[in-house]
């Protein structure tokens, strides 16, 4: 099994970053290079799925992802100098370290960018998401965003009911969403594990 490569690889990539404060859109890879994989990224409650973003209007897997979820709203959002009002400072606001109370759903379908999440230690995380990439990022989970240097994603926004884009910047660990992340992903006690496996 091996040799079967994950097709989500290819639009979405996972790594531990430097603590460079070099400009925000290089790749900040460690060295040598910490890559993360799909399954870590899962534990820490991240979905993802690789879609064909050239037929999202008539794509059924997307069509079934939204129906299990609950996804009921969408939008488009397109970020670049050109098209985003207020660029430089919106591009600042996103790469502010922040949580929201629902989840947050993002569908590359142009372009790409990284996503910024901290893992069980506090450590950064960079997931590049590419045309194609699809990734869930759990409600409580502090995370930033920023472009890659190519300066350019079109993204579809999905979310359940009434959109709420609501930003909750660092610190709000007294949030019930950041309390039940913490509760369902957060470091496990060695001692237990086994009744939180049963739970």
């Amino acid at each position: 099994m091996g040799n079967i490569k994950d097709p989500r690889e290819e639009v979405i990539q996972a790594w531990y970053i430097d603590d460079s404060d070099e400009d925000q859109r290089l790749p900040h890879h460690r060295e040598p290079k910490e890559f993360v994989s799909l399954e870590q990224l899962a534990a820490l409650g991240v979905l993802s799925w690789r879609l064909d973003a050239d037929n999202h209007e008539t794509d059924d897997e997307l069509k079934n992802i939204c129906e299990e979820r609950g996804y009921s709203y969408m939008d488009f959002c397109e970020v670049c100098p050109e098209k985003l009002p207020n660029y430089e400072e919106m591009i600042k606001n996103f790469f502010t370290e922040h949580l929201h109370s629902d989840e947050e759903i993002r569908y590359c379908l142009a372009g790409s960018g990284y996503f910024d999440l901290r893992d069980q230690d506090d450590v950064w995380i960079r997931v590049w998401v590419k045309k194609g990439g699809m990734i869930v990022f759990p409600a409580g989970i502090y995370h930033r965003f920023t472009l890659d240097s190519d300066n350019y994603i079109k993204a579809m926004r999905l979310f359940a009911g009434s959109p709420i884009w609501t930003p909750y910047y660092r610190p709000h660990d007294h949030l019930l969403a950041r309390k039940a992340y913490l509760e369902a992903f957060g470091r496990k006690e060695a001692g237990n594990r086994a009744c939180d496996a049963a739970a």
